[in-house]
């Protein structure tokens, strides 16, 4: 059966239109079994974003960055989040979005980036789909020192890990950032030779 067919929307209220838009619907879904059910959902619309892990495959290293987020440190992360540079879109398409925020961020102008995937990082409640990407990086690639737009609010790091220490840090919780946890799953499993043990 269509989805469309098994939801009818009754009532829409933004509750919040400042950072970003927070909105209440009311809805009827139809269950698998035949019966609707009236629902209440809050969904959270910060725009659609793009992530991405510049790597070098000879060195086998990533470039991550570490910068403070309020929401991680008010749910108990009282570090600095470590992940892969990563942004929203506005009205840019994914990979020309993608590409300014690796130079902004690291100061690495990359020249070809693959998409790799896409996904729904929330969907219990937030709107955005994520599209990931890799691209490969040379020391000569390097045009600035990266940090992010201050005139932002941001503040960021630049770290170059291996990518065992990085997988290293999955494992030991140091590194908690889905998007960061999915880009290096892929690419210790897509982009490295096995190395033995």
């Amino acid at each position: 059966m269509d989805i469309h067919q098994r939801l009818r929307i009754h009532d829409v209220r933004v509750l919040s239109d400042d950072w970003y838009v927070l909105k209440k619907t009311r809805f009827d879904w139809q269950r698998r079994d035949g019966t609707w059910q009236t629902m209440n959902r809050e969904t959270y619309d910060r725009g659609n974003g793009a992530v991405l892990l510049p790597y070098h495959r000879a060195r086998r290293t990533v470039i991550l960055t570490r910068q403070f987020r309020y929401p991680a440190y008010v749910n108990g992360h009282h570090d600095l989040l470590i992940e892969a540079p990563a942004g929203l879109l506005d009205t840019q398409s994914p990979e020309d979005r993608v590409r300014a925020e690796v130079e902004e961020e690291t100061g690495y102008r990359l020249h070809d980036v693959r998409p790799v995937f896409e996904a729904f990082m929330s969907p219990g409640s937030v709107t955005e789909k994520l599209h990931f990407f890799v691209g490969e990086y040379e020391a000569h690639m390097r045009v600035g020192d990266g940090g992010g737009v201050a005139g932002e609010g941001e503040d960021i790091e630049v770290l170059e890990l291996t990518i065992d220490d990085a997988l290293a840090q999955v494992a030991d919780g140091r590194i908690r950032d889905g998007k960061t946890i999915m880009l290096l799953q892929h690419a210790a499993l897509h982009l490295f030779d096995k190395e033995p043990r």
